[in-house]
């Protein structure tokens, strides 16, 4: 049995008001095109979106290839001001801007991370566990 190339992370965030909902609605909506280009440019991730849970937490659901340090970095270079722009509406939001508090915003999406419970990963299914984002690239070649 081989191990799985893919991690999840599912981050669940508590926003500061439910008043802030729709602001931060629209901030990503009107984000979406820049973030679509910066996860296409990352090259690491499978899926990534964005899910209102509740009026106050809002997910972000996402599986990616590597080391979470380096995926956490690559973040930051593509995504940090719209991750800071995001984050002013999050209650214990990490030092802000990102890029500069690197280490904050790893600590802050592992302990608001719902994939792991006590340490352990919880079910996950792929349909396939080998294969890289750059594999599959590669295979629509």
């Amino acid at each position: 049995m081989s191990t799985q190339v893919s991690h999840p992370l599912t981050l669940v965030m508590n926003l500061k008001s439910a008043s802030d909902g729709p602001a931060l609605a629209k901030l990503l909506a009107e984000s979406q095109p820049n973030i679509d280009q910066a996860l296409t440019s990352v090259g690491t991730v499978h899926f990534a979106r964005f899910v209102f849970l509740s009026p106050t937490e809002l997910a972000i659901i996402t599986s990616y290839d590597g080391s979470f340090p380096v995926y956490i970095q690559a973040f930051t270079h593509y995504l940090g001001e719209i991750f800071d722009a995001l984050l002013s509406y999050m209650k214990d939001a990490p030092l802000l801007p990102v890029k500069d508090n690197l280490k904050d915003f790893e600590a802050y999406i592992m302990a608001n991370d719902r994939s792991r419970i006590d340490g352990e990963l919880q079910s996950l299914y792929c349909a396939y566990p080998n294969l890289t984002v750059q594999d599959i690239l590669a295979l629509e070649r």
